[in-house]
């Protein structure tokens, strides 16, 4: 593709008098400026002035430069960048849903309300957990959402607790959301198979002691709230004592709080609620399909026990049947209920993100529980594919089976002064978006790999090719991986300068 090498910001093209469209000459008076003198702009001079022609150029220039999941592989780690089914837009665009105002009275949205109740009791058989609120609207908004649906059980019981386990594997929102809650943050150590340490764990480098999970419960006991984990864990490993955590951390009356983050690997296959979860999140932009970020924006409903119901957030979405005669066919009608005295209160303005959760049913309905289930099979197949293709030619710090995704790592490359960053930004060149790197913090120069279900196998194999030409590269001529990308509009960035002195904001120059 033959792109400019810069494209000028719009602002630079501007040419006084140039315009883009003709507005009718005002035929009324023009009205007052009643802005207060505090709330205008300073040092703003006008908006750029271009033609039609200049903005469809730029904008059209600008969106090739981009790269998304309809491009091609998108191999995000723990982030889950699937397909997003088209279905789901034109199901999510139906005049009923996407002109639905969020105030209209109940009585005159049912069809929104019953497709809410549907989905929340689609999530509460897919988690195994029977209560689900809708609210949340995203990952971390979902996990603070559930340690918060915790703070209020324990002090309902009378009880102050101070403090939340969390494993150093654990996503970087976790101790985040633990400390916004108000909670202590106690790390749980890995052990040299990548799962939670039941027994204390001696650093081989430092010497240093990291208490494990039977000892933290033993020295804190009833002062620990909940443990918050992600299950798979960031490695792709399922934690498979996690019924015997779960029974551990409800003997001395915590509760157990899972990350969904990677339930793309559980699906159809197990239930957290069955092996002792008592709250989580889900993600509808990463496990259901629903876009990311500013596609999105993005979902986290909570689901948790009987026990925690009470607080969720409100209102609730209620169902009720008629009454009717034998043999009848059942007739619902569906509320919002508002009257729960012991709610944590709003997380969401109105109902959560209507148009994702719209999204995740038409996915879920679309497949049905058989088609769920084969999603995830073939989510693990096609990460373990690579796995398999890729081991010996990248380390492989850990050598336990994974799920949805695989962790390497740059040690082999290291040893020719190439790192991650450098086969990142190589991966550009060839086309492809690079996978989540330097993540988790546990495994020292990682590249975290997660192909989804979407991806076919050729796809696969494409891939696989350039991560091992990419490693021929790295042994015979590194400073080409040094000097990388440079096939693309921009050269590589200085990112630290970046990020310590970001421009936020242009500036006509003098």
């Amino acid at each position: 593709m033959a792109l400019r090498q810069r494209e000028t910001l719009i602002f630079e093209k501007s040419v006084a008098g140039k315009v883009g469209l003709d507005l009718p000459r005002l035929d009324v008076p023009a009205a007052a400026d009643t802005r207060p003198a505090h709330l205008k702009r300073s040092g703003f001079d006008a908006l750029p002035e271009v033609s039609e022609v200049d903005v469809i150029r730029h904008f059209t220039r600008l969106s090739k430069w981009n790269y998304g999941v309809d491009d091609g592989l998108y191999p995000l780690g723990s982030c889950t960048m699937k397909h997003n089914p088209r279905l789901n837009e034109k199901t999510a665009a139906l005049p009923g849903f996407a002109d639905s105002h969020p105030m209209t009275p109940a009585e005159h949205v049912q069809g929104n309300l019953a497709l809410m109740h549907t989905l929340q009791t689609w999530l509460g058989e897919i988690t195994g957990l029977p209560a689900v609120t809708l609210h949340p609207s995203a990952g971390a908004s979902g996990e603070l959402t559930g340690v918060m649906l915790i703070r209020a059980y324990h002090l309902s019981k009378g009880a102050q607790r101070r403090i939340i386990l969390i494993p150093d594997s654990g996503h970087g929102t976790n101790p985040a959301t633990a400390a916004m809650a108000g909670y202590e943050v106690v790390e749980l150590p890995s052990q040299t198979d990548g799962t939670i340490s039941f027994e204390d764990v001696t650093d081989p480098t430092t010497g240093k002691v990291r208490k494990g999970l039977a000892a933290l419960i033993r020295e804190h006991g009833t002062e620990i709230a909940g443990a918050m984990i992600t299950n798979p864990n960031t490695l792709g490993i399922f934690e498979y004592r996690i019924k015997e955590i779960a029974d551990l951390l409800h003997g001395v009356g915590a509760l157990l709080y899972m990350d969904g983050a990677n339930m793309n690997a559980l699906i159809g296959v197990a239930r957290p609620g069955d092996f002792g979860v008592d709250v989580m999140h889900l993600n509808l932009h990463k496990t259901f399909s629903t876009p990311h970020g500013g596609g999105g924006p993005g979902s986290g409903p909570v689901a948790c026990t009987k026990a925690l119901e009470p607080f969720l957030p409100r209102p609730v979405v209620v169902r009720e049947e008629a009454k009717r005669g034998e043999g009848e066919v059942p007739a619902y009608t569906y509320r919002l209920d508002w009257d729960r005295p012991q709610s944590i209160g709003k997380v969401h303005t109105f109902f959560g993100n209507f148009a994702m959760l719209v999204r995740a049913l038409t996915y879920c309905l679309s497949h049905g529980g058989d088609g769920l289930k084969t999603a995830t099979l073939r989510a693990i197949v096609n990460a373990n594919y690579i796995r398999k293709q890729l081991t010996g030619t990248f380390h492989l710090q850990y050598e336990t089976p994974t799920l949805h995704e695989v962790v390497f790592d740059d040690a082999f490359q290291a040893k020719n002064d190439v790192h991650t960053l450098d086969i990142a930004k190589r991966l550009l060149d060839y086309g492809f978006h690079p996978p989540t790197i330097y993540f988790p913090l546990i495994v020292h120069g990682a590249i975290m790999i997660e192909p989804t279900e979407s991806e076919p196998k050729e796809e696969l194999d494409v891939f696989i090719d350039t991560m091992k030409q990419i490693a021929r590269e790295a042994a015979e001529t590194p400073d080409l991986l040094h000097q990388a990308p440079t096939l693309t509009p921009l050269r590589r960035l200085d990112e630290t300068t970046a990020a310590r002195k970001p421009v936020l904001r242009w500036t006509k120059q003098a």
